[in-house]
């Protein structure tokens, strides 16, 4: 099982983004040996949050050669051209080290802000996947929808991956969304706040079912677990002030709801939980630090990291 970190968007207390702070963060990650650094997608939020295709655009070249990824796009509220050109850049200025994990969002504000009907987002979010492909493919045949259509559009410069970056599709592991996932991904991203390694292995099982009649191979088919909130603390009391005071109400669940689903415990305790994750077959989890995040970094390294699969 590999790991990534994800960029530190969120605002945990008040003080301002300090923008040389996401460089020497990603530096530190490549140093430390994560493989992977990720982005996910707010328009607003519960806190305030930093712009994901605009701070991960300003880190590649902090990156090495770790992959770059989103965790995920919101396809619906970005629409489909706007997306595909700044992905394409993306992937291009990274020398095509970019994956592309879409979603609808779960956020109803978000779609408010863009203007866009929160009841269309799952008819939207299938036609936008489909729309992303054409337009990375401009010698292809156009898609037409209901809501989008890829007609007469030419994206210049493209991608630098033929084709355009793989698409991995984030579910929570529903019936319908492991279809979609299965019909109209190249990966899945599972949600790290609402699986547990027993579903994440249901799910994987489903997958494994439905990947062959879309040509799909099980064996070589990608996952992911994102986004994994960390925060190594042997302190319970303080554990769970973490989780009271900073990360249920920007993910808007009580300390209990989270409790056991995310790295907020012991070395120990999340060793245990992600050799859970590695059993049931997780490729690679994202890790979002919470607190100092280069610091927490460090003891995932030197505290948890060894104890993995023990």
């Amino acid at each position: 099982m590999e790991f990534g970190v994800h960029l530190p968007l969120l605002a945990w207390d008040e003080e301002p983004f300090d923008p040389a702070s996401l460089t020497e963060y990603v530096r530190n990650a490549d140093r430390l040996g994560f493989s992977a650094v990720s982005v996910n997608d707010h328009l607003q939020h519960r806190r305030p949050w930093l712009d994901g295709l605009t701070a991960l655009a300003s880190v590649l070249g902090a990156s090495g050669d770790m992959t770059v990824a989103t965790t995920i796009a919101l396809a619906v509220v970005r629409t489909p051209v706007p997306l595909a050109k700044a992905l394409a850049a993306i992937d291009l200025l990274s020398g095509g080290r970019l994956f592309v994990g879409l979603g609808p969002g779960s956020y109803k504000p978000d779609y408010d802000a863009a203007g866009v009907p929160w009841e269309e987002r799952w008819p939207r979010f299938d036609e936008a996947i489909r729309a992303l492909r054409a337009l990375w493919r401009p010698d292809g045949d156009p898609f037409d929808g209901e809501f989008y259509s890829t007609r007469g559009v030419r994206l210049e410069p493209g991608p630098a991956q033929d084709g355009g970056p793989p698409i991995w599709i984030g579910s929570w592991g529903s019936d319908a969304g492991l279809r979609r996932v299965a019909r109209l991904g190249d990966g899945w991203l599972a949600s790290g706040y609402n699986t547990t390694p027993e579903l994440f292995k249901e799910g994987t099982a489903r997958l494994r079912e439905l990947l062959p009649a879309h040509g799909k191979d099980p064996d070589t088919f990608g996952n992911a677990l994102v986004t994994m909130m960390i925060h190594v603390e042997d302190d319970r009391a303080k554990a769970h002030r973490v989780l009271e005071e900073w990360v249920g109400p920007a993910l808007g669940r009580t300390p209990d709801e989270l409790g056991d689903r995310l790295l907020v415990a012991s070395a120990e305790e999340c060793a245990e939980r992600l050799s859970r994750y590695a059993a049931a077959g997780v490729h690679r989890v994202f890790l979002w630090p919470v607190g100092p995040p280069i610091r927490q970094l460090e003891l995932f390294r030197d505290r948890v990291a060894p104890l993995i699969g023990e």
